[in-house]
């Protein structure tokens, strides 16, 4: 059901199970917006994943957003068809990792939060306003702790006791 490519080795020699992690996120994200299929055995793709590096994520968003420079994760969400395919997702290893760094998150936790985030975007969750962002913050929030990562919202937040 979701598909993993590792085409740059950073991301399998940081993380050795990067493709467990990916699949686990991607599931429990559509398990958490009600999107997975009821027959679990189904051999149809969903969902895409490209493990890459910064430099073909900047090709990737300079094409197909005009935006220059990489980002952590790109979200390509497919055409309706009739095989079920919900889109592609690319994730940059050096921002993902600087990212994890710098906010003293595991990269194992930034993985996973930033694939569930990606694949929200593809079954139609955005964050564009206030509103929208609540609700894909909130969902994301119960999609993580299912899966045992910290709230990766909690440090902007600070805290309000």
């Amino acid at each position: 059901m979701i598909d993993i490519e590792i085409e740059d080795d950073a991301w399998a020699e940081a993380l050795p199970d990067a493709v467990i992690l990916v699949r686990a996120a991607a599931l429990a994200a559509l398990d958490g917006a009600n999107m997975r299929p009821k027959d679990a055995a189904a051999d149809a793709g969903l969902v895409a994943v490209l493990l890459t590096d910064d430099e073909a994520v900047a090709e990737l968003n300079a094409e197909y957003r005009r935006k220059a420079g990489p980002t952590n994760v790109l979200s390509f969400p497919a055409a309706q068809n009739p095989e079920g395919f919900l889109g592609d997702l690319a994730l940059a290893y050096g921002v993902c990792a600087r990212e994890a760094e710098q906010q003293n998150k595991s990269l194992a936790d930034h993985l996973q939060h930033l694939v569930a985030h990606g694949v929200l975007h593809l079954v139609g969750y955005d964050h564009m306003n206030e509103d929208e962002a609540a609700e894909m913050e909130g969902l994301e929030r119960r999609i993580l702790a299912g899966l045992g990562v910290a709230d990766p919202y909690a440090a902007e937040q600070g805290d309000h006791d």
